[in-house]
């Protein structure tokens, strides 16, 4: 029977149900305890989910029995729970972004390194059968040399429908921060890395007025730019545009394109793990729905974990790694000051392209 690695969750808010039923599909994983400030949230998703221990996050941090923690806490939390991970000596995969501050993501980098252990980021969409299938379309040429892409994320904001939206609307939050890792890094695993951006955003309604429940008529004041655009210089050449916006009523707007010598690939949306994905070769009229090569088609968050778990036990690089989720979370904050500055900005950082998911893999399976 097969080894598997043991995982501590911390954060059971909105996003822990996905991951708690989808971590099941994977036999190499374990949720063994799950934590969160509030205790009674911790135990009910223990409970609903089998998980056989619901703890403080120091009693998790203190099992030497987990060597993953699954980091699902709010944004403005994740470097402070990271850290606290790897200096338990514990990886750490935390939900996107990987931080808010960019010297916070350098400091988890740099003592995972001292540490000897892995850092992982979500989004891991890019894992799906829809973006690997553009992957390999890609990597064979499909549409030659890709020297241009568009993206887009366009709506009105999160206060019609989230439970608790204000964070939304707080600094390390706004449609770059909260959308655009699922459009950036579906383009860095596409394309590879980018080496200099410039940007315009803009705060458009200074104030918002909740309309969901439980916080129904609370303002909340505006504190980033929800509506911004930017252009990028990738590292081989291509150049890509992307709007990221909580300001459009509507719009009729692909996902994701990217335009080649040889054609052009539609590419499905980002945040989701499906197709469909299309292309239209050169002198042609006409758009072609390109059946998926790649299986993991349904609602499969945790693979980036999972592929991580994998890795640590084969010493091999994986694929929603730390580097990737930094290099994204530079893009953006690239993006803001490149506006702010009214200048390009050289990035820092790179990534190396992750390695493709084999075809053939069945879901639950890993390479």
């Amino acid at each position: 029977m097969m080894e598997r690695t043991r995982i501590g969750i911390i954060g059971c808010g909105n996003v822990s149900k996905v991951y708690l039923k989808v971590s099941k599909m994977f036999e190499n994983i374990e949720v063994a305890a799950c934590s969160d400030i509030i205790m009674e949230r911790a135990k009910s998703k223990a409970k609903e989910f089998d998980v056989p221990k619901a703890c403080t996050v120091e009693e998790l941090l203190a099992d030497p029995e987990i060597e993953i923690v699954l980091n699902l806490t709010i944004p403005k939390a994740h470097a402070e729970i990271a850290l606290k991970a790897l200096s338990a000596g514990k990886s750490v995969y935390n939900e996107k972004p990987i931080a808010i501050a960019r010297e916070e993501g350098q400091s988890i980098l740099k003592l995972a390194k001292e540490m000897g252990l892995r850092v992982g980021g979500a989004p891991d969409t890019f894992l799906g059968g829809g973006l690997q299938t553009c992957r390999k379309l890609i990597d064979d040429g499909a549409i030659g040399e890709p020297i241009a892409a568009t993206a887009f994320m366009t709506c009105h904001g999160h206060e019609s429908w989230h439970p608790d939206p204000a964070f939304y609307y707080q600094v390390g939050g706004g449609p770059m921060f909260d959308m655009g890792p699922y459009y950036l890094t579906a383009l860095v695993s596409l394309m590879g890395s980018v080496r200099r951006v410039t940007g315009s955003a803009r705060i458009s309604f200074p104030e918002r007025t909740i309309t969901s429940q439980p916080r129904y008529g609370e303002k909340i004041k505006v504190e980033i730019p929800t509506h911004v655009t930017g252009v990028m210089d990738f590292a081989n050449g291509a150049v890509g545009t992307i709007i990221t916006s909580f300001d459009v009523w509507g719009a009729k707007l692909p996902r994701i394109e990217i335009y080649g010598s040889r054609g052009s690939l539609s590419v499905p949306d980002p945040n989701r793990f499906s197709g469909p994905v299309g292309i239209l070769h050169a002198n042609s009229e006409d758009w072609k729905e390109i059946p998926l090569t790649h299986g993991y088609t349904d609602q499969s968050r945790s693979i980036g974990v999972a592929d991580m778990a994998k890795a640590i036990k084969t010493g091999r690089p994986h694929r929603a790694n730390g580097e990737m989720a930094y290099h994204v979370l530079d893009i953006m904050h690239s993006f803001h000051e490149a506006s702010r500055e009214g200048r390009h900005i050289e990035v820092e950082s790179a990534c190396e392209l992750p390695s493709p998911l084999p075809i053939g893999l069945r879901d639950g399976q890993l390479d």
